[in-house]
């Protein structure tokens, strides 16, 4: 049962979103792939919680965030804890989230190295408007 963690479906050569449950728990194995284009982005206020499945997949683009693509094209950021190590997402990331729902201050993401930063809270990024 284990192995099927580690499988990851592709679609169109790119990996997606995979709901897992082990033992009644739902685990949500989400990939990283590269980021878009160079477009800038301003941050905008976000949801308290998102629904985990409207999560597309992830972008890093930065050492405390991780941006989140989601249904309808939609990107939000998930800022990460002051204290949380630098882990390696690179190869993606856990969700495992109380209920279909991933909250800030709530839930956490795991690395697939074994560590895990909290979320504090999410922001919408829209992009930037050329001058």
């Amino acid at each position: 049962m284990l192995f099927g963690l580690t499988a990851v479906e592709i679609q169109d050569g790119q990996p997606q979103v995979r709901r897992i449950v082990v033992e009644n728990r739902l685990i949500i194995r989400v990939p990283v792939r590269p980021p878009p284009a160079r477009i800038e982005w301003v941050e905008r206020k976000g949801p308290k919680c998102v629904a985990s499945a409207a999560i597309r997949g992830a972008f890093l683009s930065g050492g405390d965030h991780v941006d989140l693509l989601m249904a309808r094209g939609r990107l939000l950021r998930a800022d990460l804890s002051n204290d949380c190590p630098a882990l390696d997402f690179y190869e993606g990331f856990y969700l495992n989230p109380e209920d279909e729902m991933i909250c800030a201050d709530r839930d956490v993401i795991r690395s697939r190295m074994g560590g895990s930063c909290r979320i504090e809270r999410f922001r919408q990024l829209v992009p930037r408007p050329r001058r």
